[in-house]
This record gives structure tokens, C-alpha cells and sequence, in this order.
């Protein structure tokens, strides 16, 4: 079997095993079980106790024959609907047969980094000691990132291989992102016999939204109302309602300006109407930004150009275990992996950006190891 072959045999194997989040356990297995068989040592955090999940983070590590440390880092979950996947081949094309996402995101990133340490481990060419760090729980927020310590994903490089589009885009800056849960509380009136005695929840909640500046805002900030939940009949004022939305931007202070118009306008329809609304944010997680000339850019640049692409650095609107590992001080990027349509059953990913993610990968480690 050629090494791509088998590369795309890893694939559909990791697709084929259920991973929904907190699920992880078979997925983290199967891996563990590739990587010890080149030779890397294994090692599963205290994540399953901290998160939930059926499993820790695992880390494994292939002892470098040259200085330095990459860390290959991909999340072990997938969205629903993940579980019977079967993959097929469509004129290049990788899709699921049938209505489940197919799981590139974020299996992509897992095949191509235990592929690219197997490539490592059986040649001849020098190499950094290469350790994998495979999270759970990143579709629910970055969890098992989060609830990793950062010494495992610190490292000369680290590489998140999480994000849509061709391999050679290269990920140089993601949001600050920001989330928030709205109670508004009114008071319970018949709304044939005397709606007066009531204070509609639904009205404050309906006024506070309607105030908000939503969607795109500017290049790089955006502010949405996810879901709305309250009332159980037509002649009842409604006593309360509970909002939930978000706002995140590239510019720190400009997401802190959005954070502080959406509360206002909460708090200020609330108060209009006699009301109460308590609103909890929560910092789901801080946003990065690289400069084009920064060295590790570079570095991955240089990279992308020794397997025959081109490299084009981009700006993200979504967060990744990048945003994490990236706060807490560790040199990261992220890297598009050839996957589209993420989330969706029409999920999709091209055997050739399957390939060039590995060759990738591989390639950045012997440009690591030349110095």
C-alpha cells in the first residue's frame, strides 16, 4: 500500500468511528493505537474528569533525531449528525453516503498529522521531536482545550489543523468572541382580563433585540441573537423569556464596545418596561492576530511552497483550539485543511488536499529540522 493509500484508509477508518462530543473515547483509541505503533509515547490528561468526556486528551510524542518541537494538534469530536458514517469517493471528492456530516473536520486534521509523524518515524531525514495533541470537546466550546495544560501544546510551533479551506491558507488572525444568557423576568397577567396588571417579558426581550446592531458590522466584527425561548399560552402575559447571542471581533476593543451596547440595550428595554433582566457573559475565548512578516509565518510559508502551493494568509471569524493555545502564550497558527461545507451533510474533502495537508505537515518539520 502506497503511503497515500493509506493515508486515505486512515481517514475513512477515523469517519467510520461515532465521535460526538463527550464521545471521544473510540476515536482517541484508534489513535493512540497508530502513533505507539511508529514508536511515540502516550499520554491521556485529566480531561475526561474536568469536562465529562469519555476520555482525556491524549498527547503523544515522537522523539525528534533534530532540535526543537512541532506540535500537530486536531480535535478528536465531531458534530451530530457523525454517528454511521460511511465515506465514498466521487471523482476525487470524499462525501458521506448518507445524511450524516462526513467528519473532515475535524478527522482531516487527525489522518494527516498521524500520517505525517508515520512518514517521519520511517525515514531518513532529520526531524524535530513531533508531539500530537488531540482534544475533545472543541465543538462545545474549545473544552478539552481549555482543560488541557498549556505545557502540552507549547513547542517551537504549534499547528491547529482546523480550519476550511485549501491547504497553503494559512490562519493569521481569529475573534475575540464573547457569549451571552438573558433572563428578562416581567409579571404573569390574564391578557383577556387585565393585561395592564401584567409586564410582558416578550416585549422587553423583542425591544432590547430589536435596538442591537446584528449581523456583519464592520470587516471584522459581527453580533448575533441565537435563540429566544419563552411564553406557554396566547392569553397569558408571558413572565419571562430567556435570549441568548454573541458578539465577537478581530479588534479587542471594539468587541468590548459591542459586549457593552448589547447589555445596555437589555438592561434599558427591561428597566422601560417596569422589568427585570439579569445577563451573564461569558469570555468564551480571546482572539489572536500574526503579523504576514512574523517568523512562524514564514516558517509555514516556506513551507507550503515546498510541496508546489502557494501560501495566502487569512483572517477567521470562527475560533479554534488555536485561540487557546494561543493565549496562553504558546507560538500556534492555524491551518486550512482542505475541508468544506463543515457542519453541514454536504461536508466535503478532496483526496488531493487530503495528500498536500500531510505533505504539508512533513514538510514544515524537515524545514524545522534544516533550520
Amino acid at each position: 500500500m502506497s503511503p497515500d493509500d493509506r493515508l486515505l484508509e486512515t481517514f475513512f477508518e477515523l469517519v467510520r468511528i461515532d465521535s460526538p462530543s463527550g464521545f471521544e473515547a473510540a476515536c482517541a483509541e484508534y489513535c493512540a493505537r497508530e502513533l505507539a505503533a511508529v514508536g511515540c509515547s502516550l499520554h491521556y490528561d485529566d480531561a475526561a474528569g474536568r469536562t465529562g468526556s469519555d476520555t482525556g486528551n491524549l498527547i503523544a510524542e515522537l522523539k525528534g533525531t533534530a532540535p526543537g518541537v512541532l506540535v500537530l494538534s486536531a480535535h478528536l469530536d465531531c458534530v451530530e449528525p457523525c454517528r454511521g458514517v460511511e465515506p465514498v469517493v466521487v471523482d476525487g471528492i470524499i462525501v458521506s453516503a448518507g445524511d450524516t456530516v462526513l467528519g473532515a473536520d475535524d478527522k482531516a486534521g487527525l489522518a494527516a498529522a498521524i500520517e505525517c509523524v508515520r512518514r517521519l518515524a520511517a525515514g531518513d531525514e532529520p526531524h524535530p521531536t513531533v508531539r500530537c495533541v488531540f482534544t475533545v470537546q472543541e465543538e462545545l466550546g474549545l473544552v478539552g482545550a481549555k482543560a488541557l495544560d498549556p505545557a502540552y501544546a507549547a513547542g517551537d510551533l504549534c499547528l491547529v489543523l482546523d480550519a476550511a479551506g485549501e491547504p497553503g491558507g494559512i490562519v493569521v488572525a481569529a475573534p475575540t468572541h464573547y457569549t451571552f444568557a438573558a433572563e428578562f423576568l416581567g409579571r404573569a397577567a390574564h391578557a383577556g382580563v387585565a393585561p395592564e396588571l401584567g409586564v410582558s417579558a416578550i416585549t422587553m426581550a423583542a425591544e432590547a433585540i430589536a435596538s442591537m446592531s446584528l449581523g456583519r458590522l464592520d470587516e471584522v466584527s459581527t453580533a448575533n441573537v441565537g435563540s429566544i425561548h419563552g411564553g406557554a399560552a396566547t392569553n397569558v402575559v408571558t413572565a419571562r423569556v430567556d435570549v441568548t447571542g454573541e458578539c465577537r471581533s478581530l479588534d479587542r476593543e471594539r468587541v468590548e464596545r459591542l459586549r457593552l451596547a448589547m447589555d445596555d440595550a437589555m438592561h434599558s428595554a427591561a428597566e422601560k418596561y417596569g422589568g427585570v433582566v439579569n445577563v451573564a457573559w461569558t469570555l468564551e475565548y480571546e482572539g489572536f492576530n500574526r503579523d504576514e512578516s512574523d517568523p512562524l509565518v514564514e516558517t509555514v510559508a516556506a513551507a507550503v511552497r515546498a510541496i508546489g502551493r502557494e501560501p495566502v494568509t487569512f483572517r477567521t471569524g470562527g475560533g479554534s483550539d488555536a485561540n487557546v493555545f494561543a493565549t496562553a502564550g504558546v507560538p500556534t497558527l492555524a491551518l486550512a485543511c482542505g475541508m468544506s461545507g463543515v457542519h453541514g451533510t454536504d461536508e466535503q474533502l478532496a483526496v488531493e488536499d487530503l495528500v498536500a495537508l500531510t505533505e504539508l505537515c512533513t514538510s514544515v518539520a524537515h524545514g524545522m529540522a534544516r533550520g
